[in-house]
């Protein structure tokens, strides 16, 4: 459904249990800025510790209503709340464990639409259902418009946390809060590369930053050389003078593993040999290019020469 075509906007905040779903919610609705002449309905599918005080959204116009399990998340229930509540808006705290594509896919009422995934994660807990949970993790934030840490101190590795997310999905917006509600600026982290090196040196172990960071701040990567090893890897639907220059990356296990990398230009591509392995000194350009849908960086290839395959052929990104 077009966004144009929602009458009701559905603002999907997921998270594991305890994380701050229901506090972020609450704050939300006592904006200003979100406030609408229409009723704004609360779904909400777990018990937490914190709870909605029916008495001060009543106030603001908004109720809730509770999904007690999964076989009740249906079509029919929800336009059986859209014949009851008749509401303008609909913000629903989702249990993930009910599982990501299953409400993504869900038909809802007619009218309705989601129009913002919003993922709320406990930065004191993030690293234990990472590690344990990695795929939920990952389905969580595939989709995600907004990644939101909260309780964060600044001696955690907050951009460590900020790119294995932007890996999975690049086009996310990722914000760390403190324990005091507090906007922690992670954009002056240092990067374990020299970015005045001529050319910057980028280590095997180092690809995957050096990915997100290009994708993150194209701009000051424009003009610079860089020096490193990569994958080939080409494709029709690209004139012959380009090619992919990449890594393998493992985003949550061994089941989901792909390619990331960039466009690079060399007149001689079409006689590189497709998933060769290669050194390369290259000037980035920024510019547009249809792969992209917009602007991205292209490598323009200086020197390059093949090698043999790297014992491992993945890259990791803290």
């Amino acid at each position: 459904m077009n966004e144009e075509d929602i009458r009701v906007p559905v603002y999907l905040i997921t998270g594991f249990l305890e994380s701050g779903k229901t506090r972020f919610i609450n704050n939300t609705v006592n904006q200003e800025y979100f406030q609408i002449p229409q009723t704004t309905l609360i779904l909400n599918t777990e018990e937490g510790v914190e709870e909605y005080s029916d008495a001060e959204l009543k106030e603001k116009n908004t109720f809730t209503a509770f999904i007690e399990d999964k076989e009740a998340m249906t079509t029919e229930t929800l336009c059986g709340f859209e014949n009851t509540s008749h509401p303008g808006r609909v913000m629903l705290e989702y249990n993930p464990l009910w599982g990501m594509a299953d409400i993504e896919n869900l038909e809802m009422p007619e009218g309705w639409g989601i129009i913002q995934e919003i993922v709320i994660v406990d930065s004191l807990t993030y690293e234990i259902y990472r590690n344990n949970m990695k795929s939920m993790f990952v389905d969580m934030f595939r989709n995600a418009d907004m990644v939101i840490f909260n309780r964060c101190r600044e001696d955690m590795p907050l951009a460590d946390y900020r790119r294995g997310i932007k890996v999975v999905n690049p086009a996310c917006d990722v914000v760390f809060e403190s324990s005091d509600g507090r906007m922690l600026d992670i954009f002056a982290d240092r990067l374990p590369y020299d970015l005045d090196g001529d050319p910057i040196e980028i280590e095997d172990a180092d690809f995957g930053i050096f990915f997100v960071d290009v994708r993150d701040n194209p701009d000051r990567y424009d003009g610079k050389t860089v020096h490193f090893r990569g994958k080939i890897r080409k494709s029709r639907a690209m004139p012959a003078k380009y090619f992919g220059i990449g890594w393998m990356a493992m985003t949550c296990c061994a089941e989901d593993i792909q390619f990331i990398g960039y466009i690079a230009e060399c007149p001689e591509a079409a006689k590189f040999g497709n998933g060769s392995w290669v050194e390369l000194t290259a000037r980035i350009e920024i510019r547009h290019m249809m792969a992209y849908r917009g602007k991205g960086p292209v490598f323009k290839v200086e020197e390059m020469s093949y090698i043999n395959p790297p014992e491992s052929e993945l890259v990791y990104f803290n």
